[in-house]
């Protein structure tokens, strides 16, 4: 295919995931929206009076960025996982890897409409978290480029996992026993210095506390983790699962069986 055909096949798909969750914003936007407010009532004013500063920041101010980050991690995936294995069930992914459209146009397609609902959900999330806290920037390089690679990493794991996926009971397998952990023991809502030694280290093989650390950077200036090693596992895990994506599709791994 030429550069402007893949451009156009692209565009079409990226089109189509945008539609498919703005459509039905009902779900997929304004439920993330209402959970954040309800963290910031509870944990925001109920809980967080009484725990006080954390970093030099009232709690409030410094589970914000967590709780956009877990927004934005949890839609980016939810949105690539449903969508991709609806594909694949309804049969009409086969049409799409018969074409002559590449393998990792498809890929980028799906990919980037689950970037673009993650940001989506993201911007709806920040707009309530801006009622209960002034939101302050530190770094837009620093927030925009993790938010980027956070919202890419996990819509890839999304596609990875709808690859596999042979009933819609398993695309919730790994949001409920291995997200939602992760993302809770990511430092979302606390810092690893209150920590043990020994769980402190334990933390440091969670991709996500890396992630939270350098959002947090991005808006308050602090993080419990080196700048370049929460990019540099990003990155990491980013090339690593492209690639594997990649190849699951060129395989037909779970689509031509």
């Amino acid at each position: 295919m030429k550069i402007e055909q893949q451009w156009a096949a692209y565009k079409t798909i990226v089109i189509k995931e945008v539609r498919r969750f703005s459509r039905i914003w009902v779900q997929t936007i304004l439920p993330p929206a209402i959970t954040t407010l309800l963290y910031f009532v509870i944990f925001g004013n109920l809980i967080g009076e009484r725990i006080g500063k954390m970093d030099g920041f009232r709690y409030i101010d410094f589970i914000v960025p967590g709780l956009i980050l877990m927004a934005v991690i949890t839609n980016s995936y939810a949105n690539v996982v449903s969508s991709f294995f609806s594909a694949k069930y309804q049969r009409h992914i086969e049409e799409m890897l018969v074409s002559p459209m590449p393998n990792y146009i498809i890929l980028l397609g799906f990919v980037s409409g689950g970037v673009a609902r993650g940001m989506a959900v993201g911007i709806s999330v920040t707009l309530v978290s801006a009622i209960f806290t002034h939101l302050s920037i530190h770094s837009w390089l620093v927030l925009g480029a993790i938010l980027l690679l956070t919202s890419f990493v996990f819509s890839l794991c999304g596609l990875i996992n709808a690859v596999y996926a042979n009933s819609f009971d398993d695309i919730s397998i790994i949001p409920t026993f291995v997200l939602t952990p992760l993302t809770y023991l990511g430092g979302v809502f606390y810092s690893i210095e209150l920590l043990g030694e020994f769980w402190q280290t334990a933390s440091l093989v969670n991709p996500i506390l890396y992630m939270v650390n350098a959002f947090r950077y991005g808006m308050l200036g602090i993080t419990d983790i080196s700048l370049t090693n929460a990019f540099g596992i990003s990155a990491l895990f980013l090339i690593i699962l492209y690639f594997w994506a990649l190849v699951l599709l060129n395989r037909g791994t779970g689509i031509r069986q």
